[in-house]
C-alpha cells in the first residue's frame, strides 16, 4: 500500500486502509463499484480546496482536482475493478473557468468522455445557454447560439459519449422527457438503473427564453414513474442521480451523517422504497448521510473530491443488500499518471494559453473579493455593477443590479496588479448580454423585497447594486417589509414610488431569473447587445487610462443592514 506525502496524507491513508477489503464479494453476492462526481463546473485544472476532514484536525487549504488527477485515480481503481462505473449528478459544465468556457465547455465534455463517464443527470447550469445548446453538447454539431465559441476547440464537435438524464424535464409538445429519464448499465452480471433528475426550481436558474416549452416537474414523482419500466427490463437495483442537495454540520467524509437538511431530504423521503442510493449535487457540499435508511451522497464540487460507492447485490433476488461509501480527495501526484488525460490537458492549455494570458488592465488592489459581508454586499459586486452601469449609461441607465450567482470567483491579478482575460472570465464567466428597462420606484421596492421571498437570500444572496443607489434593511422585519421605507435613495435623493427609473441588468435577470419576477415588468426595454464581460473589460481599461484603476478590497456601504441595539 502506497503512502502519499501530502497535506492530506492522513485522509488518503485512512481511505486507502478502508479500501483493502473493498471488493471481496461474499457467496451469492456481487460487488459493484460506483465513482461519482457532481458540480464539476468545467474545472479541468486543479484548484484550491479547503480540506476539513473527519480524519484530521483543523481546516487546511490544499490544491486538488484537475482532469489529470481524476484520470490517474480512475486508472488505478479500474485496475482493481475493470467494471467500475463513473456517473455524475449534474453541473458538469457552466459557470466554468475560462479554459473551458471560452470553448463552449467542449473541452470538459471531452474530458468526461476520456474519464469514462457513463451517465449524469442534467444540472441547472447545463441549461445556461438553453435547451438548443444542451442538445448540441449532447449530440454534437456546430449550430449553436454561441457561434463564437462552438466548434472552435475541435471542428466538428462530435458530442458527448456519456448520456445526460432528465426524468423530470418534460417537453410540453411531446409530453416526453427532453432527454432520457434513465440509463441501464451492467457490471459483474448485474443491471443497474440510473435515473436522472434536476431540481424543480431550475426554472429560476436558467434564462426563461432558453427553456421555453419545458416543464420541470416534481423530482420524486418523475423518478418513481421510471421503476415499472426498469423492472420490465430486468433491473432490480436503482440509483438516483439528482441535481438537488442539502447541507449538514458533519464533515464531508463523516460516515453515517444524520444531520442532513435542505430540499433533497423531502425528495428522498418520497422515493420508492426500492431506491436505496441517492447521488446528489447542487449545494456544493460533501456528505455521506442516511435519510430514512437510504444513503445520500455528494462529493463537493470542482473535481476536488470523488465519492466511491460499493453496492452489494443479492444475485439470487436481484436486489440491493447493502450500500456504503467513502470520499477520496483528489490530490495531484497520489496515483501513477494517466498519459491520455495528461496529454489532453496539455492540448487544452496550449490552445488556450495565448488568449487567456492577454493582459487587460491594472486594478487598484491585488484581489477584489467575491465574499459577501453580513449586509449582503461584496467588493466584486460593487465593481461589476459599476461596470454594468457605465455600459448602460448611453441607454439612460441610472441603476444597475447584478445577481450574486453570476459572480463566481474573486477577481485576482498577476504581477503589478494586472488582470488578464483568464482572471476576468473566472470571476464573470457567463457572458450574458445587458438589457436596459424602466422600473417605477414602487417596482424597485417590490424587487428588493423579492430578495427574501421563501428564504432564497440564504442560498442566492442579495442583489448587488451600483454606485449612488443605497438602502437599509432589517433582518427582524417580516417577509415583504424588510427594506426600511425611507432608506431607498439615488445619489442621496429618496426613490419615489411613482417615478420611473432607468435600470440595467443582465439578460438572465431581465427574464425574471433567480426568482425576480419584478424585472419582467420593466418597460421601454433596450437590448444593448453588450456582454457583461465586455462591459467589465472596457470599464477597467478606461479607469486605468484615466489614472484611477478600479477595484477595492472592501465594500462601499451601498447595502446596509440595520444593527440590532
Amino acid at each position: 500500500m502506497k503512502k502519499y506525502l501530502s497535506p492530506a496524507a492522513g485522509v488518503v491513508l485512512a481511505a486507502a486502509l478502508a479500501g483493502c477489503a473493498w471488493l471481496r464479494p461474499q457467496p451469492g453476492t456481487a460487488e459493484i463499484e460506483l465513482v461519482t462526481l457532481n458540480d464539476f463546473h468545467g474545472n479541468i485544472e486543479a484548484s484550491k480546496y479547503v480540506l476539513d476532514s473527519a480524519h484530521a484536525s483543523g481546516e487546511r487549504t490544499i490544491v486538488a482536482g484537475g482532469i489529470d488527477t481524476l484520470g490517474a485515480a480512475l486508472q488505478a481503481w479500474r485496475k482493481q475493478d475493470p467494471e467500475l462505473l463513473l456517473v455524475g449528478a449534474g453541473d458538469l459544465i457552466g459557470a466554468s473557468p475560462a479554459i473551458s468556457s471560452m470553448w463552449a465547455d467542449e473541452p470538459t465534455i471531452g474530458a468526461m468522455d476520456l474519464l469514462g463517464l457513463r451517465a449524469s443527470s442534467v444540472g441547472n447550469h447545463e441549461f445556461d445557454a438553453g435547451r438548443v445548446e444542451l442538445l448540441r453538447q449532447q449530440r454534437g454539431g456546430c449550430k449553436s447560439p454561441r457561434a463564437d465559441k462552438a466548434c472552435k476547440f475541435e471542428n466538428p464537435y462530435g458530442g458527448a459519449q456519456f448520456q445526460y438524464l432528465a426524468a423530470n424535464v418534460i417537453d410540453m409538445v411531446t409530453k416526453k422527457p427532453l432527454l432520457p429519464a434513465y440509463k441501464i448499465e451492467q457490471a459483474h452480471g448485474v443491471k443497474i438503473g440510473f435515473i436522472g433528475a434536476v431540481l424543480r426550481e431550475a426554472t429560476e436558474k436558467a434564462p426563461a427564453s432558453g427553456i421555453a416549452g419545458l416543464d420541470f416537474v416534481d423530482e420524486a414523482d418523475a423518478i418513481n414513474r421510471q421503476l415499472p419500466e426498469l423492472r420490465k427490463q430486468g433491473v432490480g437495483v436503482f440509483v438516483v442521480l439528482i441535481h438537488q442537495g442539502g447541507r449538514t454540520i458533519d464533515k464531508f467524509d463523516q460516515q453515517e451523517c444524520s444531520h442532513l437538511t435542505g430540499p433533497i431530504v423531502d425528495v428522498v423521503k418520497r422515493l420508492d422504497p426500492a431506491i436505496r442510493l441517492v447521488v446528489s449535487g447542487h449545494s456544493h457540499r460533501g456528505y455521506l448521510c442516511r435519510v430514512d435508511g437510504r444513503l445520500v451522497t455528494q462529493s463537493d464540487m470542482g473535481g476536488h473530491v470523488l465519492s466511491r460507492i460499493r453496492l452489494t447485490v443479492d444475485t439470487a433476488s436481484n436486489t440491493l443488500r447493502d450500500v456504503s461509501a467513502r470520499q477520496e480527495v483528489m490530490i495531484p501526484g497520489s496515483w501513477p499518471a494517466n498519459p491520455a488525460l495528461d496529454a489532453y490537458l496539455k492540448k487544452v492549455r496550449d490552445l488556450s494559453a495565448s488568449a487567456l494570458a492577454r493582459p487587460v488592465a491594472a486594478l487598484a488592489v491585488p484581489s477584489v473579493p467575491r465574499e459577501k459581508q453580513d449586509d449582503g454586499e461584496s467588493a466584486l459586486g460593487d465593481l461589476v455593477t459599476d461596470a454594468t452601469l457605465a455600459a448602460g449609461r448611453p441607454y439612460g441607465a441610472q441603476i444597475a443590479f447584478v445577481n450574486n450567482g453570476s459572480l463566481r470567483h474573486d477577481l485576482d491579478t498577476s504581477a503589478g496588479n494586472r488582470v488578464n482575460v483568464s482572471q476576468l472570465l473566472a470571476a464573470l464567466p457567463y457572458t450574458n448580454s445587458l438589457v436596459v428597462m424602466n422600473l417605477r420606484g414602487a417596482q424597485i421596492r417590490d424587487l428588493l423585497e423579492q430578495q427574501w421571498h421563501g428564504g432564497r437570500d440564504i442560498t442566492r444572496g442579495l442583489l448587488q447594486v451600483s454606485d449612488g443607489f443605497s438602502y437599509v434593511w432589517d433582518r427582524r422585519r417580516g417577509e415583504g417589509g424588510k427594506v426600511l421605507p425611507d432608506s431607498l435613495t439615488l445619489h442621496g435623493v429618496p426613490i419615489e414610488n411613482g417615478t420611473s427609473y432607468r435600470v440595467v441588468v443582465n439578460n438572465f435577470l431581465a427574464e425574471g431569473g433567480d426568482a425576480f419576477p419584478a424585472f419582467t415588468l420593466g418597460s421601454n426595454r433596450a437590448e444593448t447587445n453588450i456582454r457583461d464581460i465586455d462591459a467589465l473589460t472596457d470599464y477597467l481599461t478606461q479607469r486605468e487610462q484615466f489614472g484611477k484603476p478600479a477595484g477595492r478590497s472592501e465594500t462601499q456601504g451601498r447595502i446596509k443592514r440595520l444593527q440590532q441595539p
